[in-house]
């Protein structure tokens, strides 16, 4: 295969997967349970991941708390097709966060919190090395009001800066999520990785449309080679859209399922400076996201 440069679009969308993945959704919750799955089309291989999410907050003093966690994600990629390499070094990618945080109140409104989060993203078959090792973090702002009684549309914003190894880009990156409540039934949230519109039917049950973004970045351990080019590391991204629901069996304890179609993927084997070896999988196909979590 041809020698080709990830593109300016690809390499936006992993950097975006990279710093949203935990930015977003680890703020909020505790504990999370997950299982995802895609099925490639016209194909019998498929790609499975399972995900242990846990957030344990310490308080200091008053409004200030040490967080302390970790998450674990553990992907499978059945891949049953004919393919010009070994398989084997692949089938099982491990990736695991280790989340140090602390969140404080600036003022009546305004919160800041600073995440360290290394990540350890590999198949991990052969003893540890600092290519399987990653850095991530960042700082942010959050006004949250939500349940605020003064306002009209309540809401809440997250500003912030991320930063995070497996880019490859070495600075600082902008993130931003807008929530808003319109009224009784209907809100909305804009962001990444996920933007939804959300109707609630009572206090237990709601749907959505989202459109949203997923995927990792990992090392593999055991180097494979296709057709005379060494494969040093995998990643996936895609953006799907889709429906979901959810049901809140208590205020901060929630099931969902989410189920769409991706709108664009990109499952790829890459060398030790990320450049495209090999595509194992671009067409789109059915996507199903289902767990639970506690949130705050």
């Amino acid at each position: 295969m041809t020698k080709i440069n990830i593109s300016k679009a690809g390499l936006f969308l992993i950097v975006i997967l990279c710093f949203a993945h935990y930015s977003q959704a680890q703020l909020t919750d505790l504990a999370r349970l997950e299982y995802s799955f895609i099925p490639k089309s016209n194909s019998e291989d498929q790609y499975t991941r399972l995900r242990l999410l846990l957030n344990y907050p310490v308080k200091t003093k008053e409004d200030c708390y040490l967080i302390l966690g970790g998450e674990y994600n553990r992907i499978i990629l059945n891949l049953e097709d004919n393919y010009p390499f070994n398989k084997e070094p692949l089938e099982t990618i491990n990736i695991i966060d280790f989340n140090i945080g602390y969140t404080f109140k600036l003022n009546q409104h305004w919160r800041t919190g600073v995440r360290l989060t290394p990540r350890i993203a590999s198949t991990l078959t052969e003893k540890l090395t600092m290519d399987d090792v990653y850095l991530n973090g960042g700082v942010f702002f959050i006004k949250d009001r939500r349940d605020a009684t003064d306002i009209k549309r309540p809401y809440r914003i997250i500003l912030g800066l991320t930063y995070n190894t497996t880019t490859g880009i070495p600075f600082p990156l902008p993130f931003v999520s807008y929530f808003r409540q319109v009224n009784a039934n209907w809100s909305f949230s804009l962001g990444v990785p996920k933007s939804n519109l959300k109707y609630t039917f009572n206090d237990k049950n709601s749907m959505q449309a989202f459109i949203g973004l997923d995927g990792y970045f990992a090392h593999l351990q055991r180097p494979t080679s296709v057709l005379g080019r060494q494969v040093d590391n995998i990643s996936l991204s895609i953006a799907v859209a889709g429906l979901g629901y959810e049901y809140d069996f208590t205020k901060h304890l929630v099931g969902y399922s989410y189920v769409g179609y991706t709108l664009q993927m990109n499952n790829v084997l890459r060398n030790k400076d990320r450049e495209d070896v090999f595509t194992l999988d671009n067409v789109n196909a059915f996507y199903l996201r289902t767990g639970i979590k506690f949130k705050i």
